[in-house]
């Protein structure tokens, strides 16, 4: 199993939102390196669900459930842009703020603290227990 980390603004679509669907195609994605990752995730992979904007915060965990395929609001046939399936695993206990990230020795590395606009990024396992056991925290 593999972790990642998707980020969303929360305006556009929310991690409540995400659970009301019940999950969905995590479509959008313009970007290669962000594309290349949602090619390589696999069923059963484990994604932080990230909102952006303005609250730049970690608040749930969803779980890929249907590999790469088209992207269907693509309208360029020319262009190779992929969508995953992911449903909601389970809301954080707390959020766990990019703040709160940058300030943890073990989780400086996270593409999180040095791509900040990658949309879709690898996460290592340590990394995503730290952040578990982050959220367990006060």
């Amino acid at each position: 199993m593999k972790y990642w980390l998707i980020k969303t603004e929360p305006e556009t679509f929310s991690w409540d939102t995400f659970v009301n669907m019940k999950g969905d195609m995590w479509d959008g994605v313009r970007n290669y390196q962000a594309r290349n990752n949602l090619k390589a995730m696999k069923v059963g992979d484990l994604a932080f669900f990230y909102h952006s904007g303005n609250e730049k915060s970690i608040v749930g965990i969803a779980k890929v459930v249907k590999e790469f395929y088209p992207d269907p609001t693509n309208l360029n046939p020319k262009e190779d842009w992929v969508v995953v399936d992911f449903i909601p695993q389970r809301k954080l206990l707390r959020p766990i703020s990019l703040e709160e990230i940058k300030k943890n020795t073990h989780l400086s590395q996270m593409p999180l603290t040095k791509v900040p606009r990658l949309s879709v990024q690898p996460v290592t396992q340590e990394e995503f227990q730290i952040i578990e056991n982050l959220e367990k925290q006060s």
